[in-house]
């Protein structure tokens, strides 16, 4: 709807009129004269007729550019504005033990990385307000998606990740050190890290216990997840065996909290403990798209002012 962001601007428009009627007007005492015929003056009628008009036309850009002064402005409906939430990174394991085809979901068979996929993208659209980010690791750590408010994309990008490309072996630690480089420049109250994880930490420069020491000295609250089934005949590489010491050791260290999850339904119940654990901004800030239109009045009092003085040198002219 339309609006006036200055509507007391209205109250100016009389003020040419009062100008008007305070300032004494000269007064012509002219002889007046007996003639025959007023053809001679019929000349002079228009003038008078065009001095009588400019007053009007002069108000009339006066009251445009009170409008413009007021300043109209079109508000539109109230959205949400994105809230202050955590700052929430992932961690997914995507070493080779993670094609183990041990998971069932809906009587169909699945691998561990497939399932985590699926589990993660429903936790990722809960965390309204949250900036998240993915750092998917193996041998080496790498960021996939940077912290953003952005939960589509990080779904897309999560489910477009495959399977090994970071290598085969299991850097915990330094997908740790690596997520604490990008928590570090936000603010210290938000920084979460939830590492999933299917094996033991194989590779990497940075052991786990060192890393949730570097963790706990940044602030930054690292909540672990063991995840792996019971082995299948489907997938020759043996995994290397889920280290849960390690795993409660970086959680206890760092303020966190240490999960198992062996199944479909057990992985979805730690993801949901972890929403209670880190809950979402409830009531976000909302505000209303506004556009200003001050520029229309004005440049119509702009345009019609110039019409004006041209109008009046062409009648100079002709005259």
């Amino acid at each position: 709807m339309i609006e006036f962001a200055w509507p007391w601007a209205g109250l100016l428009l009389p003020l040419p009129l009062i100008v008007w009627k305070l300032i004494p007007q000269a007064r012509s005492r002219g002889v007046a004269l007996r003639v025959p015929s007023l053809a001679p003056f019929r000349d002079q009628q228009h003038r008078a007729a065009r001095r009588f008009s400019l007053p009007i036309v002069l108000f009339l850009c006066w009251a445009l550019l009170l409008l413009g002064v007021a300043r109209p402005e079109w508000v539109g409906e109230a959205r949400p504005l994105p809230t202050a939430g955590r700052d929430l990174l992932l961690a997914v394991d995507i070493s080779g033990s993670m094609g183990e085809e041990d998971m069932v979901l809906d009587s169909r068979r699945l691998s561990r990385h497939d399932l985590v996929k699926i589990v993660l993208a429903s936790f990722i659209e809960r965390r309204t307000g949250d900036r998240i980010g993915l750092i998917l690791f193996g041998t080496r750590p790498y960021v996939q998606v940077p912290l953003t408010f952005d939960r589509e994309t990080v779904s897309v990008l999560l489910r477009e990740a495959p399977l090994g490309i970071a290598g085969g072996r299991t850097a915990i630690g330094d997908a740790i050190g690596l997520s604490v480089k990008r928590l570090l420049d936000r603010p210290a109250e938000s920084r979460v890290l939830v590492l999933l994880t299917d094996g033991a930490s194989n590779a990497g420069e940075l052991s786990p216990s060192r890393a949730a020491q570097i963790a706990e000295q940044a602030g930054i609250r690292v909540h672990t997840i063991g995840f792996s089934g019971p082995g299948s005949r489907f997938f020759s590489a043996p995994s290397d065996g889920l280290d849960e010491e390690s795993l409660r050791e970086i959680a206890q260290v760092t303020g966190g909290e240490y999960f198992r999850a062996g199944a479909s339904d057990e992985l979805e119940h730690v993801y949901r403990l972890i929403d209670e654990l880190e809950p979402t901004e409830q009531d976000p800030d909302r505000v209303r798209p506004v556009i200003s239109f001050a520029y229309v009045p004005i440049g119509l009092a702009w345009c019609l002012g110039g019409l004006l003085l041209i109008l009046r040198r062409f009648t100079e002219r002709v005259a």
